[in-house]
């Protein structure tokens, strides 16, 4: 029965941010469970990352400019015969642009970053929430996943950053914190057609300095920081039927950081 609930087969899954670590991981892991998989991202990448996966395609579009964003998903929608079965907002703005003001202190934290990181974050979840619930409601098993942060719903300890170049602009945590409770609303908003639910990441390592990476895992009830995997295996288990009673949860994925 478990076998049967975790089954994706025949569904379609859009994801934003597909060909970043986290989008990718959760590709292959709703892949592996029989979706379809829509990967949209902003460059040629995602169509490499969409070829290695068995049945996947990849969307160029920019989460910024709405109308190319909103006729890039009704074409991939289309391309899935008119059907969507699952939303996974991923895609974030993190800094990797050419505007100035973000890895900053507050004092010097730019409007600039953040309009684009509300722009990103959040305004094109709910652009594309709105674009694709009638497809989600003629599912039978529509859902959205917003991945969302622990600085979302937690203030920064600055003592990890202490000695390194790494930031925690404001912007990032108001956009995230933002799609919590837009999750929320939505859940109440969509019942009982649609299920809306987020997952808040802990720290995912990438090769962060020794120093941050100490102080974190120290500071981490299971004494690690995560991996792609480890947001990927929750994800997978809030779109599937496993959790078909589960919305408008927000599932920490933390390692426990969360639980002091």
């Amino acid at each position: 029965m478990i076998r049967e609930m975790m089954s994706l087969q025949g569904r379609v899954a859009l994801i934003t941010g597909g060909a970043g670590h986290i989008g990718r991981s959760m590709g292959v892991a709703l892949n592996d469970l029989g979706a379809r998989v829509i990967l949209l991202d902003r460059d040629e990448t995602v169509h490499r990352v969409a070829a290695s996966l068995d049945n996947a395609v990849g969307v160029i579009a920019d989460l910024s400019d709405e109308l190319a964003l909103r006729a890039s998903v009704a074409a991939a929608i289309d391309g899935a015969n008119g059907g969507l079965d699952i939303l996974i907002n991923n895609a974030a703005f993190v800094g990797t642009s050419d505007l100035s003001g973000w890895a900053e202190p507050f004092e010097n934290q730019t409007t600039d970053t953040w309009r684009a990181a509300l722009e990103v974050n959040l305004t094109a979840a709910f652009a594309l929430c709105q674009q694709v619930t009638p497809a989600l409601r003629a599912s039978g098993h529509g859902t959205i996943l917003n991945i969302a942060s622990i600085y979302g719903a937690l203030g920064p300890d600055w003592s990890f950053y202490e000695g390194t170049s790494m930031a925690n602009p404001a912007a990032y945590a108001a956009s995230k914190g933002g799609m919590i409770q837009m999750t929320r609303w939505l859940s109440t908003t969509l019942a009982p057609d649609i299920r809306v639910n987020a997952i808040c990441p802990g720290g995912v390592a990438r090769g962060q300095p020794k120093s941050f990476v100490e102080r974190y895992e120290a500071r981490t009830p299971l004494g690690r920081m995560a991996n792609e995997q480890d947001i990927a295996g929750a994800a997978a288990f809030m779109v599937t039927d496993a959790a078909r009673y589960v919305t408008g949860q927000v599932l920490m994925v933390d390692g426990g950081f969360s639980a002091w």
